[in-house]
């Protein structure tokens, strides 16, 4: 390996060491308490060698926004590639949708602004439409109404969307009910939608 890929190497292991730092602070303090100077200290270098790969603390949630998005659309794309029927599908989109959440709940706060102040990030990246997308295919193929109109299919990724994660969101606050009647909840709402998707 010559100087430069090695150069390289060792700057995308600092970038990834700095916003691995900046996700342990959150994890143990919260996002308020995120600031450039205790990134430095957590990864023991100065604070200039951190502005060196990122302008501002939003370029640092900036890039741990868009890894959330990408981390999600993944494990959407791969809880609908284990199904052959839309229905199915959907309904383990959704529950990996879930899952994620609680996974990566900081990643999870971050992207949706739950208990938190939020960003305007989400309106900077391409990455956050992915999960979007491959959610909003599977409902087209469940909807039998003749020819939808856009309206349609987006009233009915909202209907989904604000009931899984106004459930999200009530349970990262605390205020939810233990694992197994989450699981009804959650299950017995997305069976809902689909049952009435068509009216």
């Amino acid at each position: 390996m010559g100087s430069k890929e090695r150069i390289a190497r060792l700057k995308e292991e600092t970038r990834l060491n700095i916003l691995d730092a900046a996700l342990d602070i959150v994890k143990d303090e919260g996002w308020q308490s995120l600031s450039m100077r205790k990134i430095a200290d957590k990864i023991e270098y100065t604070a200039p060698i951190i502005y060196e790969y990122f302008a501002n603390k939003e370029g640092i949630l900036l890039e741990l926004t868009r890894k959330g998005y990408i981390i999600l659309a993944g494990e959407v794309r791969a809880a609908r590639d284990k199904h052959d029927t839309p229905e199915v599908q959907l309904e383990a989109m959704w529950v990996a949708y879930w899952n994620f959440a609680f996974k990566y709940k900081e990643l999870y706060q971050l992207m949706f602004g739950v208990d938190m102040n939020c960003c305007e990030l989400k309106k900077k990246m391409p990455e956050a439409e992915l999960s979007d997308d491959l959610i909003w295919d599977v409902i087209e193929k469940v909807i039998t109404v003749e020819n939808p109109t856009e309206d349609f299919v987006c009233r009915k990724y909202y209907t989904f969307w604000s009931i899984i994660h106004g459930l999200i969101s009530i349970n990262l606050v605390n205020k939810g009910r233990d694992a197994e009647m989450n699981q009804r909840i959650l299950k017995d709402a997305i069976r809902g939608i689909i049952k009435y998707i068509n009216e």
